[in-house]
């Protein structure tokens, strides 16, 4: 995957712009958790960009940008959990799940229907 890296706040600003355009992926990830690098694997694994164009997906290593976490989290309403995926259209998240629930399959039939 081409990661975007999160690592200010204001770039959620610039998320929320972008994602009039096209759709926007971020996984917030736990360095120290073994279900996060689990969850990131898969994703990684199975991730076809072909099957997802106009996503652009952004990383957050949310142990060392915590702050941009609580952001997320109020920015789009949505409860921290970790590791955790959000999808943003037109500035909302339309789409988030966590743990085990990350899945390709299913993130790509929110993205293409």
């Amino acid at each position: 995957m081409n990661w975007n890296y999160l690592e200010r706040t204001e770039q959620l600003n610039d998320i929320v712009n972008e994602s009039s355009d096209n759709t926007i992926l971020i996984f917030k990830h736990s360095t120290r958790c073994n279900i996060s690098r689990a969850a990131l694997d898969r994703l990684e694994r199975n991730w076809k960009e072909a099957e997802v164009p106009n996503v652009k997906p952004y990383f957050l290593d949310l142990l060392s940008y915590r702050n941009i976490s609580n952001a997320i989290a109020e920015q789009f309403n949505v409860e921290h959990q970790s590791p955790q995926v959000l999808i943003i259209r037109n500035g909302k998240s339309v789409y988030d799940n966590s743990h085990y629930g990350i899945d390709f399959s299913a993130i790509k039939r929110k993205v293409v229907g």
